[in-house]
């Protein structure tokens, strides 16, 4: 019980925190720029534009079904795609990355996947999507900050990580289980199920994640030189930026505050300037948390189990 409620305790003060970070974020825009001036390049976006940028992303956001899809192999991609959007909401909306719980809470609603099952394969899969932010901005850095040789050689080094990855996890745990005790040894086989079991399994569930990200970060960039002029470099950077934020131990409302600060400390080396960054950053923010509320509401229009709408 005292346990419950330390822990009880501790959400309780990571909930203020983010309460108080937001706030002072919110009070700051207003009083370095003014949120009237900030949001006012919305009212002369290309409608064309922006609607092709929400559909881009939505169809990063089933790539990321396809993936999980494909993973699991479950009775019903559409309960996939439903549990994807959620999990997508709560991750970006609740406070201090308490939305990964979802995941595994979803699994075990949706397909009755064990916590330990589902929880390991969360694991593989951000451990992906890392992967895939560091390839795209190694990228951005050709004919940046690296020479092309440069950047070329630490690609390769860097493509082979996951491989590399996937066969030690599969060395070691062999290694491991005939020494662990029975009761380890089953914990073990419990986590082990929700890693890749075969080479076919990881290189598909790779390719998966490196196509969603590709997707989801052009149009990010896009959407960041929609509001400020950028090269297609600074712009992809400022894209993995603010994604690399979710690192930060601390957190806003929805990530406010270390999210466009994530950009701004990408686009600030290529000389941009402090008040243009801000205002793409919290442009692409509120874009962002558009896009999550817009995914919320159509996982509402999807009844797990089967492919009907309900």
């Amino acid at each position: 019980m005292s346990t419950s409620l330390t822990n009880n305790r501790s959400l309780g003060f990571s909930s203020v925190l983010s309460l108080v970070f937001t706030l002072v974020f919110i009070l700051a825009i207003e009083h370095w720029i003014g949120w009237g001036k900030l949001l006012r390049p919305w009212q002369h976006l290309d409608m064309t534009a922006l609607l092709l940028a929400c559909t881009l992303v939505l169809g990063s956001y089933g790539l990321r079904a396809v993936r999980l899809y494909d993973y699991f192999r479950p009775h019903s991609f559409f309960a996939c795609l439903r549990l994807i959007l959620l999990h997508n909401l709560f991750n970006n909306f609740l406070p201090m990355r308490t939305g990964e719980i979802s995941f595994p809470l979803l699994m075990q609603r949706y397909f009755r996947t064990p916590l330990s099952q589902s929880t390991a394969a969360l694991l593989w899969f951000r451990l992906l999507d890392l992967h895939s932010l560091g390839t795209l901005a190694l990228v951005a850095l050709v004919q940046s900050w690296l020479s092309l040789p440069s950047t070329g050689a630490l690609l390769c080094l860097w493509l082979s990580l996951p491989w590399l990855g996937y066969r030690l996890q599969h060395l070691g745990l062999r290694w491991l289980h005939p020494r662990l005790s029975v009761r380890y040894q089953l914990f073990l086989e419990k986590i082990q199920a929700g890693l890749p079991q075969q080479a076919s399994a990881f290189w598909r569930a790779w390719l998966w994640t490196l196509l969603n990200w590709s997707v989801k970060l052009l149009v990010f960039a896009w959407v960041l030189s929609l509001f400020i002029e950028l090269a297609w470099q600074p712009a992809l950077l400022g894209a993995v930026g603010g994604e690399l934020s979710s690192v930060s131990p601390i957190h806003g409302i929805a990530g406010a505050g270390t999210y466009e600060a994530g950009i701004i400390a990408a686009l600030l080396p290529f000389g941009v300037a402090l008040e243009q960054a801000i205002q793409a950053a919290v442009n692409l923010h509120l874009f962002l948390l558009g896009m999550c509320l817009l995914g919320g509401a159509l996982a509402v229009l999807f009844k797990p189990g089967n492919s009907q709408l309900t």
